[in-house]
């Protein structure tokens, strides 16, 4: 994994730790094609080899835009054969997003318009800033969403209230967001960042192959019957009874103190 990218700020917090920031902020962060390439390059490499890594925070640069969405004036223009060329680039940085093992925090400090609501949607779990704004505005520019939006916001919110925003394209608050259950906490934006990395370092306390199997089984156990769910999740289960982190948390429960995990 590199530290170095066009249009992200890469920022190890400690070991165990990555604040990954989307770093156009001159246009509230929109998403263009390199954009696309670094997420794809960032978070294949982390599935690939995630080494001591525990727990990602993903934001935006700037206090008015996590990703405004597509960049519209890139995109102006385009043939057909770019657009779906581009298209694929984010349809890859799309599975990146969901596939990536480590645990990943959203940290949405502004707008989430568009593919920024897409991104937003492939994170575990969000914190807001209380003026963030989501929306999926697609059908407005003759187009849908296709990096996700269509599954996973009603999986967050619900089909029906999914599917008004979805085809109505009107943005929704912060605090809309938390009641209907896609944010966890909304919180003023100087604080935002600062409690997505405190809840990082909890997650980063526990054993880090428990986590990906508790992030794996979830993930797919929703998108299987509850029997195959509950199957898959003690195959989940059965992968940590051999592991040097089982013994340790055990023995550590026992001696109280702080466990020292090391498995990955």
């Amino acid at each position: 994994m590199k530290n170095q990218y066009e249009t992200l700020l890469v920022a190890p917090q400690g070991e165990h730790l990555l604040l990954v920031t989307l770093n156009r902020p001159d246009v509230l962060n929109a998403l263009n094609t390199q954009m696309g390439l670094d997420l794809v390059e960032l978070f294949e490499s982390i599935a690939m080899s995630p080494g001591l890594l525990r727990c990602i925070v993903l934001t935006g640069s700037g206090a008015k835009g996590f990703c405004a969405g597509g960049d519209l004036k890139q995109r102006d223009g385009m043939s057909n054969e770019d657009w779906r060329a581009q298209h694929v680039v984010f349809e890859r940085m799309v599975r990146a997003l969901v596939d990536c093992p480590v645990p990943i925090i959203g940290a949405i400090n502004g707008a989430a318009f568009g593919g920024g609501c897409e991104i937003a949607g492939c994170c575990d779990f969000l914190y807001a800033a209380d003026s963030a704004k989501f929306a999926l505005p697609e059908a407005k520019l003759g187009i849908m969403p296709g990096g996700g939006g269509t599954q996973t916001l009603p999986r967050a919110i619900g089909e029906r209230r999914a599917k008004e925003y979805l085809l109505t394209g009107k943005p929704f608050t912060a605090a809309q967001a938390e009641q209907w259950g896609l944010v966890n906490e909304v919180v003023p934006l100087d604080k935002l960042v600062p409690l997505a990395l405190e809840t990082a370092r909890l997650i980063a306390t526990n054993a880090p192959m428990s986590t990906r199997q508790v992030k794996q089984s979830v993930s797919r156990g929703l998108r299987m019957s509850l029997g195959d769910g509950l199957a898959f999740e003690i195959e989940a289960y059965n992968r940590l009874v051999p592991t040097e982190d089982r013994i340790e948390g055990v023995r550590a429960f026992n001696e109280k103190r702080k466990p020292d995990f090391k498995d990955r």
